[in-house]
């Protein structure tokens, strides 16, 4: 009966999709009013509601990979490009009138948030609920809610908060409701949030679609068609995690304690690696959420996948061409008609990744630059989501590439960072460079707190086929330099140097996928310094002779994309 009124759903989702073109279906008119009403009237009608807001994720899915790495230090505009994204690019000051950076398509999320938690909570007396569900949804709508904070607050180093429903994003407004925050402050209000969940719900809840839709694949998930849908929502370690890491960044420039910070993030992120670390299911041939040595000849599969790639895969927005749900990546990045190859790989940002002073042991045989650069008769363009050739999108104008919210890599990215603020060095440097060893692991040093033998080859069960190898080491590449002690800098500098290599890795791992600017802007407020977005930036204006007038920008503040939203 459940999977009767799951069809029914996707099937009144997809009527509502293919009923608009796919271009008005992923540019919505910001204006456009909600239904409004009590439109929750029903479980259908309850879980149909909930998938609508995930179609407004999907929308502005690509947003931040177009609006940030365009600024970064990869990409640079082709000749085909637009006025809006050279300006993006130039650091234009004055975008308000610019297509890309009007935020207009995340509020527009937000409203859906609370429109939906607002009819919930009128609905949650109704006898025919299932308190157990309604609780799950409400957890994770109010999850995706504060991921789009978070990523407007990456993006502008702002946003208005709001809680109450409103209609449309031009009711945005100078008024009691509405307070416009800072980074530092919108990351202390989301967090708040988590800690405290919405009307009594724990906002850690996840909705486990297939326990509810397909029980008989339960232990067996990678043959359960739903097994997409546990992908849809973020995740409360990764989200947590993420925000502690910003809070710590603020504290850390007011030179004020972040230690409880660090210690959560590193926490969260150790318990949720270890739900498949620690599951002897995944020690052989599926080694989940573990840099190792399955990883190079499997990392063009990240995203040249139909599907995202599981062992990989926290959480992702999945698209469905066939169902008019697309996004404009291959649009901007791809050479094959019809696509615009609009942004392309500079050459700056290609050297860092074969320069060994920036990328240790890096060559032209490296994983990561293989996937993500290739050559066409146009000339250099981004292969990360599609290479010419590929059998899994036939044609260039399938543009329902996966985008990920959050993957392994990423927690291992993130814990180093944790690990490094809480001077665990010898464990910062496992996971960034050499992989857990059982010669070094010790369950009962504090350095190891939270990790277990079986990131190891020596694991509770025998011997684990697939150990830890850290994320360099994972890619055959040598260990990048890091301090592992404060002796020789001090303190501070210590710690900024190893902040400075994560930061580098993070360049090369992440290029295109919009995480790299907001790692370069985390770290700059953390030791208000711009200089560190500044100089891995600008190395890329230097042929066309831009390269100070970019400085002068970011030094001024020009780290965050410039963008009032209207407040009346």
């Amino acid at each position: 009966m459940k999977k009767n009124i799951f069809k029914h759903i996707l099937l009144l989702i997809m009527g509502m999709t293919t009923l608009a073109s796919c271009s008005d279906f992923f540019n919505p008119d910001t204006d456009d009013k909600l239904n409004g009403g009590d439109y929750i009237s029903s479980n259908t009608e309850m879980y149909t509601g909930f998938l609508g807001i995930m179609t407004k994720l999907q929308a502005i899915g690509d947003k931040e990979i177009l609006l940030t790495d365009t600024r970064a230090d990869i990409l640079e505009p082709t000749d085909n490009s637009t006025a809006d994204l050279i300006a993006l690019y130039n650091y234009d000051q004055d975008l308000q009138n610019n297509s890309y950076a009007n935020p207009a398509g995340y509020y527009e999320v937000i409203i859906a948030c609370n429109d939906y938690l607002a009819k919930m909570k009128e609905y949650r007396d109704d006898p025919q609920v299932d308190d157990d569900v309604y609780k799950d949804l409400v957890a994770s709508t109010a999850r995706i809610k504060i991921w789009t904070y978070k990523t407007l607050g990456e993006i502008y180093g702002k946003a208005v908060w709001f809680d109450d429903p409103i209609t449309k994003v031009s009711e945005i407004s100078n008024s009691a409701n509405f307070t416009e925050m800072d980074m530092p402050a919108l990351t202390e209000k989301c967090l708040s949030v988590l800690d405290n969940g919405i009307d009594g719900v724990e906002l850690s809840r996840n909705i486990d679609w297939i326990k509810w839709l397909d029980p008989d694949n339960v232990t067996n998930i990678a043959n359960s068609q739903y097994r997409k849908w546990n992908y849809m929502v973020p995740p409360f370690e990764g989200l947590y995690a993420e925000l502690c890491l910003w809070r710590g960044a603020a504290l850390d420039a007011q030179k004020s304690d972040a230690t409880m910070y660090y210690k959560k993030a590193a926490d969260l992120l150790l318990r949720a690696l270890g739900t498949y670390v620690n599951d002897q299911n995944y020690s052989g041939n599926s080694p989940y959420w573990l840099p190792c040595a399955t990883t190079p000849g499997h990392y063009a599969t990240f995203w040249n996948n139909a599907q995202p790639y599981p062992a990989e895969t926290v959480a992702a927005l999945i698209y469905d061409y066939t169902n008019n749900q697309t996004n404009t990546l291959l649009k901007h990045f791809s050479t094959e008609y019809p696509n615009k190859y609009l942004l392309r790989p500079s050459e700056e940002g290609m050297a860092e990744f074969y320069d060994n002073t920036f990328n240790p042991g890096g060559a032209s045989g490296e994983a990561r630059s293989n996937c993500l650069f290739g050559t066409s008769y146009n000339g250099n363009y981004i292969s990360k989501f599609r290479p010419m050739g590929s059998s899994v999108r036939a044609n260039a104008y399938q543009d329902d590439v996966h985008i990920y919210i959050y993957r392994e890599t990423q927690y291992h990215m993130m814990l180093a960072e944790a690990l490094n603020h809480l001077q665990r060095f010898k464990a910062m440097n496992a996971v960034l460079n050499t992989g857990v060893k059982a010669t070094e692991y010790k369950d009962d040093d504090p350095e190891w707190e939270g990790f277990t033998a079986n990131w190891t080859s020596s694991a509770e069960w025998g011997t684990r086929k697939y150990p830890s190898m850290g994320i360099r080491g994972a890619l055959n590449l040598n260990a990048r330099p890091i301090k592992t002690s404060i002796t020789e800098l001090g303190e501070d500098a210590t710690l900024k140097f190893n902040d400075e290599a994560i930061l580098d890795e993070t360049m090369l791992e992440f290029a295109c996928e919009g995480k790299t600017y907001a790692s370069m802007n985390r770290m700059a407020m953390r030791y208000g310094d711009l200089n560190i977005v500044a100089d891995r930036v600008c190395k890329k204006y230097q042929t066309a002779g831009k390269s100070a007038e970019i400085r002068e920008r970011i030094l001024a503040g020009g780290n965050w994309v410039p963008f009032n939203i209207n407040m009346k």
